[in-house]
């Protein structure tokens, strides 16, 4: 994965007119966004200034919550009755969802003031659930960079993800890439765009886990190396002692089943940051920054109690905004947004039917029509021609 840093922009500092205040009364905001000149930094200026002010206080105060939630979860196994397992396995994957997204602002550079403390808390954020931090820090930054870009025509969408010219994240097949696979690659396409999509994830993190350094750039290749390093050290460790002093059920119990439930979680929350019917993905040369950031990323309201956990990472319009936001501060980013920007907010709430909708209706693109496919739709059609 060739990705080099130079590539991914502080978005906060595109320049631009500032157009605030022209009305927006247009019913089509893709339509508006096409009218208006206006560029992501002309959205940044109208956020407060407050919204990007670190406040170490409430960031340590956010990991030791984290910490807590996690341990009582753990302490629940240790203690309650069996029949609490599967209650106690959702609160600690979303508990380990949530320091895992303290880790998400430490690859910002928004959790602390410096840039190497930074780098320690992300590795210790990252690590129970054995993700690489620097590893997911450039996959993750070129997800900022490339947000909705869908990559090139054919075979050439698979070299984009994975050289760093197009969104790596919950990208949708371009219809004909589909069509040419091999019916065996075709089926775990299906499966893993549709009930399964949470084990995306996993594979990100087995990419990440196993990515070949060499095609870094080489300042990047220690640190990659480092955080795989970490990462593996303290697998090494933790497996085997719960395999010696738990037995294989003591495996299943406290690290599996947890780890697989922050995959859900961690699964669930990003594919609703950027997948419903509406959203609009790019070709690489018809890509623009505000309709992708702006338009493109959704807000997904979740009971308070779950942005507890996670820290308010479903904000996520104002991180794509700008990703200088730091967590606590994105309510109030959210809100400048909504008064200044409102017809360009895309807002729904979490329910199982939203999931179900999009796992049964977004699984390729066309993008004559630029549109979300259902592979059900695609494979009528391919009867048609045949």
């Amino acid at each position: 994965m060739e990705i080099q840093n130079s590539q991914v922009e502080d978005l906060s500092t595109l320049g631009g007119t500032d157009c605030s205040n022209q009305t927006l009364s247009n019913q089509n905001p893709e339509l508006a966004l096409s009218e208006l000149d206006f560029t992501l930094a002309d959205v940044v200026k109208t956020i407060p200034s407050e919204c990007f002010q670190k406040n170490p206080r409430k960031a340590w105060t956010a990991a030791l919550i984290s910490f807590l939630l996690i341990v009582l979860g753990y302490c629940g196994m240790v203690i309650l009755p069996w029949y609490w397992l599967p209650l106690l396995w959702i609160w600690t994957g979303i508990a380990l969802t949530g320091f895992f997204m303290l880790g998400h602002d430490c690859g910002h550079y928004t959790f602390a003031k410096k840039a190497w403390v930074n780098d320690l808390a992300g590795h210790l954020f990252m690590t129970p659930v054995f993700y690489p931090f620097y590893n997911w820090r450039i996959q993750h930054n070129c997800h900022h960079a490339h947000t909705n870009k869908l990559g090139g025509e054919g075979w050439n969408q698979l070299q984009d993800i994975s050289n760093g010219k197009a969104d790596p994240y919950w990208h949708p097949f371009r219809v004909e890439l589909y069509e040419n696979l091999p019916p065996m690659t075709r089926w775990i396409y299906q499966r893993l765009k549709g009930g399964f999509w949470w084990l995306l994830t996993i594979l990100g993190w087995w990419y990440q886990i196993t990515i070949d350094a060499s095609k870094l750039s080489k300042k990047d290749r220690s640190k990659v190396k480092l955080s795989i390093a970490i990462s593996l050290t303290f697998a090494g460790i933790l497996l085997p002692t719960l395999v010696l002093t738990t037995g294989v059920w003591g495996l299943i119990k406290f690290w599996l089943a947890p780890w697989l439930m922050f995959h859900f979680w961690f699964g669930t929350i990003t594919l609703l940051h950027h997948t419903s019917p509406e959203t609009i993905w790019k070709k690489n040369t018809e890509w623009n920054a505000v309709q992708a950031q702006l338009l493109g990323t959704i807000q997904c309201n979740y009971p308070r109690w779950f942005e507890f956990f996670c820290h308010d990472i479903n904000y996520h319009i104002p991180h794509h905004i700008s990703a200088a936001i730091p967590f606590y501060n994105l309510r109030m980013a959210h809100q400048s947004i909504q008064q200044n920007w409102k017809p360009f907010v895309r807002e729904v709430n979490f329910s199982w039917s939203l999931i179900k909708g999009i796992i049964s209706q977004c699984h390729l693109y066309n993008v004559t029509e630029e549109r979300y496919q259902s592979i059900k739709e695609v494979q009528q059609q391919l009867s048609v021609k045949q």
